[in-house]
C-alpha cells in the first residue's frame, strides 16, 4: 500500500471515501460542516449515542452527492485530553480495516495535527494505516474469500500547512513499517517454511537490498566458536542451526555499536520435556525476537539511521529425537560456564547465552536482547506490555520512554542477585531453570550471567509477540513487536537523548 501526501481542502476533495477522525464529545469545524451537508446525520447519531467518537468506533455514511466525497468514514479518536500519536495510530488501524472491508481499494484521510505536530501526526496515520492493512494470506487459495488489499491512501493536509513535514513523516513510517511487516511475515510463516536456513536467506536478501551486512554462520563455525548451548538445543532437529551476525555501521568502526540479540527458535516442541499438544502450533512464533532484530535492521537501513548496530541471531528448532539434549545433561557454553539441564523447554536461554557472549566480542555500548522466553511473563503481564529486566538505569529509562512513544510499552521487573539461589546446581555452575516461581525473573538472571559489565536489557515478549483476536493496527497473528520500540530507542540515541 502506498501513502501519498496531498495539499487539499477535504470539503472540495473528490474521492470515493473520506476518513475523518473525531474526538469524544465534540464536533470539529470540519465535521460540523460535513454534518450540515449531510443533513444533520452525524449530530443525530451522537445524540442517540450510536457514534460518540470513542476510541475505535467507526461509522460509514453515504454522501448522496451532498459532498465532494462519495462516502464518509468517521473514526473515533477518544478523549482529546491526553491524545498522543498512539491515539492516531490506533484510530487509523481501525479505520483502514473498515476501509478494506468496503473493497473500495483506497481512501483519503484528513490529517488532524491538533493533538500532535504535523510530521508526527502524518507518521502516526501512515503507520496505523500500513500496519492495520496487513494480512498474511500466503497459503489461502480461494481468492474470492479474500479481502483485496488497500491499493493507496492519500493523506490530506491543509493547503497552507507544511507539506514537506508531512511527507517526511510518511517516509519515516514507510521505512519503519517495512521492518515491522517483514518481522510479522517471518513470525506468521509455518515452521516447515521458516526454518533456520530460510530465515538466514531472508536476512541475507534484505542485507543485499538495503546495504547492511549479514554473515551466516553454519554448524561447523558455530561448533568452532564453542557455542555449546546452541548446539545442544539443535541436536534433536534435522534442520541444522544457523547464527546470523548483522552489521549496520554508518559511523565507522571507531564508534561502539548497540548490540541486538534475538531468540530464534523456529519451532519449539519443548524437546524431551515436551509441551502439551494443545496450542503447540503457535510455537512457530518462538523466533519473534529474531524476527524483531532482522526487522529493526531493515528499518534502520531503510531510514538511513546514523547509529552503529550489531545483531546476533541464533536460529534452531527444539525437537525431541534420539540425539536431543536431555534433562540431567551438562552443557558447556561459549563463555565457558557449565549448565545443568533440568528442563529442555528452557531452551531459549541456552541459545541466547552463547549469542550474548558472542555479542561482547564487538565491544558494544549496550546490549538489548528480545525473546519469547517464558510463559510466566504472559501470566504476569498479559498481552499489553513486554517485561523489561535491566542492569543499567540509563538504558532502562531510554527504553521505557521509547516504549511510551511507540505504543510498545514495557514494564520493569527485578533481576536481583538473590534470585540466583533458585538456579544453583549441585554439579554445574548453574541450572537452566529455577522451578515454578518467578520464572521470568530467574530466566533473566540466567542471561545476566553472560553480559559482563556491559549495560544490558532483556525484553521478554512472550505476551506481546502474538495477537489472538486482531485489534486496531495489530491484525491477528504475529505483531512484529520490538521493531518500532527499538527504532524509537535508536532515534533517541541519534538525537543524543
Amino acid at each position: 500500500m502506498k501513502c501519498t501526501v496531498i495539499s487539499a481542502d477535504p470539503l472540495r476533495h473528490r474521492c470515493r471515501l473520506l476518513v475523518v477522525g473525531c474526538f469524544t464529545g465534540e464536533l470539529s469545524p470540519l465535521v460540523t460542516e460535513l454534518d450540515r451537508r449531510l443533513g444533520g446525520g452525524v449530530a443525530a447519531m451522537r445524540k442517540r449515542k450510536e457514534f460518540t467518537g470513542a476510541a475505535g468506533q467507526t461509522t460509514l455514511l453515504q454522501s448522496g452527492g451532498r459532498m465532494a466525497a462519495d462516502s464518509l468514514l468517521l473514526v473515533g479518536l477518544g478523549e482529546r485530553k491526553g491524545a498522543v500519536a498512539e491515539s492516531l495510530r490506533r484510530a487509523m488501524g481501525w479505520a483502514i480495516r473498515r476501509v478494506r472491508a468496503t473493497r473500495l481499494g483506497g481512501c483519503s484521510i484528513v490529517v488532524d495535527s491538533d493533538c500532535v505536530p504535523l510530521q508526527e501526526a502524518a507518521a502516526a496515520i501512515a503507520c496505523g494505516s500500513l500496519l492495520g492493512e496487513y494480512s498474511f494470506d500466503t497459503y489461502k487459495t480461494d481468492a474470492k474469500k479474500l479481502l483485496p488489499p488497500v491499493g493507496g491512501v492519500n493523506l490530506l493536509v491543509p493547503p497552507r500547512a507544511d507539506k514537506g513535514a508531512a511527507e517526511r513523516g510518511v517516509a519515516e513510517a514507510a521505512g519503519l513499517c517495512a521492518g515491522v511487516r517483514l518481522a510479522r511475515d517471518l513470525v506468521n510463516e509455518p515452521g516447515n517454511v521458516a526454518t533456520p536456513a530460510r530465515i538466514a536467506a531472508v536476512a541475507e536478501e534484505a542485507a543485499r537490498e538495503l546495504g547492511f551486512s549479514c554473515r551466516v554462520m553454519a554448524e561447523d563455525e558455530i561448533e568452532g566458536l564453542g557455542m555449546g548451548g546452541l548446539l545442544a538445543v539443535s541436536r534433536g532437529s534435522a534442520q541444522p542451526p544457523r547464527c546470523l551476525v548483522l552489521q549496520h555501521l554508518p559511523l565507522g568502526d571507531a564508534t561502539a555499536p548497540v548490540a541486538l540479540v534475538g531468540k530464534g527458535v523456529t519451532f519449539d516442541s519443548g524437546g524431551i520435556s515436551i509441551k502439551p499438544g494443545s496450542g503447540m502450533e503457535r510455537m512457530k512464533d518462538d523466533m519473534a525476537g529474531a524476527a524483531a532484530v532482522i526487522g529493526t535492521f531493515v528499518a534502520a537501513a531503510s531510514l538511513g539511521m546514523a547509529v552503529n548496530l550489531v545483531g546476533v541471531v541464533p536460529l534452531t528448532e527444539n525437537l525431541p529425537d534420539g540425539r536431543a539434549y536431555k534433562p540431567g545433561d551438562v552443557v558447556t557454553t561459549m563463555a565457558g560456564k557449565t549448565v545443568e539441564i533440568v528442563n529442555t523447554d528452557a531452551e531459549g536461554r541456552m541459545i541466547l547465552c552463547d549469542a550474548l557472549h558472542h555479542a561482547l566480542s564487538f565491544k558494544p555500548a549496550a546490549i538489548i536482547d528480545m525473546a519469547t522466553l517464558t510463559g510466566a511473563c504472559l501470566v504476569a503481564l498479559g498481552t499489553e506490555a513486554s517485561a523489561m529486566f535491566a542492569s543499567d538505569r540509563r538504558l532502562a529509562k531510554e527504553l521505557h520512554l521509547a516504549g511510551e512513544r511507540s505504543g510498545e510499552r514495557l514494564w520493569e521487573l527485578p533481576v536481583w542477585d538473590e534470585y540466583g539461589e533458585l538456579m544453583k546446581s549441585d554439579i554445574a555452575d548453574m541450572k537452566n531453570a529455577g522451578g515454578p516461581h518467578g520464572g521470568s525473573i530467574t530466566a533473566a538472571w540466567f542471561l545476566k550471567q553472560f553480559v559482563g559489565r556491559t549495560p544490558w536489557v532483556h525484553l521478554d515478549i512472550a505476551g506481546t509477540a502474538w495477537e489472538e483476536k486482531g485489534v486496531h493496527y495489530r491484525p491477528k497473528g504475529g505483531t512484529g513487536v520490538g521493531v518500532r520500540l527499538l527504532v524509537e530507542f535508536l532515534k533517541g540515541r541519534c538525537q543524543g537523548e
